[in-house]
């Protein structure tokens, strides 16, 4: 998969450079590379959660020029209402699609700022133009906003892995386990006086089934028979 620097032109805003980090981070991204950024003290965003190596590791440019000197191939991200767009323009669900042709090395992907986007200049100088399609009432999107649903576009090209793996499954108890709880709960139903159309062997029964369709773990099953048998306890 092609290396991919997420580039952010004139922001304004420190807290949006950092949740624009946040995102990278979230997917998987890590270069990130800022155009003359409004404010001196951007890298210190409150906004950048857990990503700080992302943000004191962020390229300052002077010029988009700088910022795409070692890219292969840039796309503008832009609406496209009152533009005249003379680049190809690929909508964000064929962001990857548009990738796996694209030439061999680093894209970039070319963010503006918060108050006008990015300058009819700046979308010339990339390759091709990238849309998020919207509303037509609203047709432009927070900076942040376009940066995550990108980022979250690019998570789903083959090959993705994520950097938080989900936990693993909570371990299934053993049908020797459930056969020792089913046992306690049906000393619980005899001396409370539970009263039920059912036999003691028809209460195991559906007991089993419950449990086969619950997909309790091990200490969820725990629990219940410390539960079970704390009550026997009390009773006489």
């Amino acid at each position: 998969m092609n290396p991919i620097s997420i580039v952010l032109v004139r922001p304004r805003d420190p807290n949006n450079i950092g949740a624009c980090a946040r995102a990278m981070g979230n997917f998987g991204l890590s270069d990130l590379r800022v155009v003359d950024p409004y404010e001196p003290v951007w890298r210190e965003s409150v906004s950048a959660v857990g990503v700080n190596d992302i943000m004191q590791q962020a390229k300052r440019c002077a010029t988009l020029d700088e910022a795409l000197q070692d890219t292969a191939f840039s796309m503008a991200s832009t609406a496209i209402k009152n533009r005249e767009i003379k680049q190809e323009i690929v909508p964000l669900p064929s962001l990857n699609e548009r990738l796996q042709v694209a030439p061999e090395g680093r894209v970039a992907l070319v963010f503006g700022n918060e108050k006008s986007g990015l300058s009819g200049e700046d979308i010339e100088r990339c390759d091709v133009v990238l849309n998020i399609p919207t509303a037509s009432k609203q047709p432009s999107i927070n900076l942040a906003q376009a940066v995550i649903l990108t980022c979250y576009e690019l998570s789903r090209r083959p090959g993705f892995k994520a950097i938080r793996h989900p936990g693993q499954a909570p371990e299934a108890p053993t049908d020797a386990q459930k056969e020792i709880f089913i046992s306690s709960a049906d000393v619980l139903f005899e001396k409370s006086g539970f009263k039920t159309d059912f036999s003691s062997d028809q209460r195991k029964a559906l007991l089993r089934h419950m449990l086969s369709r619950q997909g309790l773990s091990r200490e969820q099953l725990f629990f219940l028979k410390k539960w079970a048998d704390k009550l026997s306890s009390k009773l006489p």
